[in-house]
């Protein structure tokens, strides 16, 4: 399988990302701004997206049932080289299965993610799969 992604800055405040038939602003401006992200939340939002989109490719194997899910990510970021070290998070799941089908849910979601096994090779990938309270 192969991806493609076109971007292109705008001006010295954003560029845009093209992909198949998406679009996304992106936060280039050095200053930041509020209304993009920037690429450590990119990066983030691909592993969250990932995540989220292991959940609906395995529950149907595992016949689980769900009536929601989320992620919650952070990053830890060094200066010296820039780098990120640690992405911790959560995925939280709106389910009444058991705690040890939820084991198996989070398992599942980690050994089939393509961003989420890349990441994993290339820095500390910590976290957690919990019911929602």
């Amino acid at each position: 399988m192969e991806y493609r992604v076109h971007a292109r800055r705008i001006d010295a405040h954003g560029s845009l990302a093209v992909a198949k038939e998406a679009e996304i602003t992106l936060d280039t401006d050095l200053a930041g701004r509020r209304d993009a992200m920037n690429p450590v939340e990119l990066l983030l939002s691909a592993l969250a997206a990932c995540m989220l989109k292991g959940i609906e490719r395995v529950t149907p194997m595992l016949h689980f049932q769900i009536d929601g899910a989320e992620v919650r990510l952070e990053a830890v970021r060094q200066d010296a080289p820039p780098k990120l070290n640690l992405i911790r998070y959560e995925i939280i799941v709106d389910s009444a299965e058991t705690d040890q089908r939820l084991d198996l849910l989070h398992r599942n979601v980690l050994k089939y993610g393509t961003i989420s096994n890349t990441l994993a090779s290339a820095l500390q990938l910590v976290g957690s799969l919990r019911r929602q309270t």
